[in-house]
């Protein structure tokens, strides 16, 4: 915001001086040069002027949302019951184990 409003202050500014001395300008006939000096202060101010009053670019939208990754294949587990061995009894017991395809 403070931009804008320096860039307009600026641009008047520049107005207000090119109209000033524009007018205190001697009168001389036949070269030209007035001419080509207020073309050229012209197309300068109107520069100032065009990209002061211009807005600022609109910001890109924002990026669409990536889609979510699959969830991972299910796991079929269950419970068989198997003989295992027993360390502290030393001896093969029966327990439930479970079981993943």
């Amino acid at each position: 915001m403070k931009f804008k409003s320096l860039s307009k202050t600026v641009a008047v500014a520049g107005i207000v001086v090119g109209l000033a001395l524009a007018g205190t300008a001697p009168s001389k006939a036949g070269d030209g040069g007035a001419i080509a000096a207020g073309v050229i202060g012209g197309l300068a101010l109107g520069a100032l002027a065009g990209s002061a009053a211009a807005g600022a670019y609109a910001p890109p939208p924002p990026p669409p949302y990536a889609a979510y990754a699959p969830p991972p294949p299910r796991v079929h587990c269950w419970r068989e019951p198997r003989e295992v061995w027993d360390p502290y009894i030393d001896d093969y017991v029966v327990r439930p184990v479970r079981v993943c395809d």
